[in-house]
């Protein structure tokens, strides 16, 4: 059998995979290159494709405008249910490290159908938010070479819109060559690009907190810190909370790259949990470091350096760079939301390109996307292809609205909601013979991710209810409906429309005759 095609065929062998419960575990060979990346490695390319910086600076205003001062405790609060998902995803890798994930997992779990659309829902989520970080690295571009040429023409050359997609589909088209090179190649740039953005914030951090309180004029809305700022129960409405929380979610939306990598993964059974942990930890300490200095520094009004302030609240640093770190070191905060946005460009095509791969592989998808580049070992087609797609859906996502940005932001909340919640739901019941075995079982296969699927559904659920406001997002509204419930429910509905169509094309696994939920998947012997 060759690596170009990853289905078993008549007079395969089979083999299982053996995890230390005695379960056969085994997943079918895909052809991908194994042990190209160890624990440090696999944390750092979590870390890379959640781009901390890019997060920070595309949210942290948004945020404040939502739930004010209570800013960190709402971080906090997106933390807990990505915390608890983490566990499910730790113990699910454990038995079926498969880089299908979510897809592999729920089809497991709760049949073909529902792990079909959980798949979509990781897709989507991934094209929509490659789309924004292009978007983002792009307006760095021309923001950075204003500085570098002291030119304000050369910066306002981001608000053409055909140099800003042009631009934006040439950074799409060298992340994906990248990508398609191989985990060797990702890693290696990885590695200085995470270094950077954490000790550029490392620096503004401190160099923001030296500015609160020291009676200059422009930081007239310094705060002291106070320890309010960590009770979520403070924020002024349910609303407000669920709409901070959904942006704090998406911060945090990433990290599970990690285990879509667990089939290039030394230690495929563990290594892929422990990054993930290791990441979000990282996370967390960035987030709230970072939003409580900026918070001190500027507070979180809607004027001025406010963070809440609408002109500048939907890309902060750009606004805060020069006043907290001077125009010299200020550039350096543009350099990092430039690298930040890149280096997660790039790594963000690991778990789309694998996932598609993954439901090729199991006949959800068209056989061509179970194809592995015989060189680079990286599921080619379906890296180039999630290229393409990303450059379509922004290029005509900014020609139809000027607000892209922030409604495809609220509306990759949904879908982040949506296939974690899902995911957590199938290691609960996956696992729901085990739940009485040991205490360990209970909790980590049970407690920790029901509780961390039930909360993602019930912000899914409201997120759903309130985004049909046009008042949700940007106030943008498309026959009176809020633009953010037509991008959202709109792309799970297409989501939908494609299943029926694969269905008709590949009954075999709509029947459950591929991937059952009652026998562990196969591992085919080359």
């Amino acid at each position: 059998m060759t690596q170009l095609d990853a289905r078993p065929q008549a007079g395969d062998t089979v083999r299982g995979s053996a995890p230390a419960d005695g379960r056969d575990g085994g997943v079918r060979g895909k052809g991908l290159g194994g042990n190209s990346v160890g624990l440090m490695g696999s944390a750092v390319i979590g870390v890379s494709t959640v781009a901390p910086v890019y997060c920070l600076t595309s949210t942290l205003g948004s945020t404040a405008g939502e739930v004010g001062v209570q800013m960190p405790a709402v971080f906090l609060a997106g933390f807990l249910p990505m915390l608890l998902v983490a566990f499910a995803y730790r113990e699910l890798n454990k038995v079926m490290p498969d880089c299908g994930t979510s897809f592999t997992w729920t089809v497991k779990a709760f049949g073909p159908r529902v792990g079909w659309m959980c798949g979509w829902g990781l897709v989507i989520a991934t094209i929509i938010v490659l789309s924004n970080l292009a978007g983002v690295a792009t307006s760095y571009f021309w923001l950075l070479a204003g500085e570098v040429t002291n030119s304000a023409s050369v910066a306002a050359l981001d608000d053409d819109k055909l140099v800003h997609i042009g631009t934006c589909l040439a950074l799409i088209a060298a992340a994906t060559a990248i990508s398609y090179r191989g985990m060797t190649a990702t890693k290696g740039v990885q590695y200085a690009l995470v270094g950077l953005q954490l000790a550029v914030l490392a620096l503004f951090v401190t160099m923001a907190l030296s500015k609160a309180g020291g009676g200059d004029a422009a930081f007239a809305g310094s705060l002291g810190f106070s320890w309010s700022w960590m009770n979520p129960f403070a924020v002024q409405s349910f609303a407000a909370f669920t709409a901070g929380l959904s942006l704090s979610i998406f911060m945090f939306w990433g990290w599970d790259a990690c285990l879509t990598t667990n089939e290039e993964t030394t230690g495929s059974e563990k290594t892929p949990g422990r990054a993930a942990l290791i990441a979000m930890v990282v996370l967390v300490g960035s987030y709230l470091a970072t939003g409580i200095a900026a918070q001190m520094a500027v507070g979180s009004g809607a004027s001025g350096l406010g963070l809440a302030n609408p002109e500048t609240s939907d890309n902060v640093f750009a606004a805060l760079a020069g006043p907290v770190m001077g125009p010299g070191l200020g550039v350096l905060l543009f350099v990092a939301v430039l690298a930040s946005a890149a280096a997660s460009l790039q790594t963000t095509f690991i778990p789309v390109a694998r996932t598609v791969l993954a439901m090729s592989a199991y006949e959800a998808m068209p056989a061509s996307y179970a194809k592995v580049h015989p060189r680079f070992k990286t599921p080619g087609r379906a890296t180039v292809t999630a290229g393409i797609g990303t450059g379509v859906f922004y290029t005509v996502m900014t020609l139809i609205s000027e607000h892209v940005l922030i409604d495809t932001i609220y509306a990759l909340g949904l879908m982040i909601c949506f296939y974690y919640a899902l995911t957590a739901f199938a290691c609960v019941w996956y696992f729901r013979a085990e739940l009485t075995r040991s205490g360990r079982d209970l909790v980590f296969k049970g407690l920790f991710p029901a509780v961390g699927g039930l909360l993602l559904a019930a912000v899914f659920a409201k997120t759903l209810y309130d985004m049909w406001d046009p008042a949700y997002g940007s106030g943008s509204s498309v026959l009176g409906v809020g633009s953010v419930f037509v991008i959202g429910v709109g792309l799970l509905l297409l989501g939908v429309v494609l299943m029926v169509a694969m269905e008709r094309r590949s009954p075999a696994f709509f029947r459950g005759q591929v991937l059952t939920k009652e026998t562990p998947a196969l591992v085919v012997e080359d």
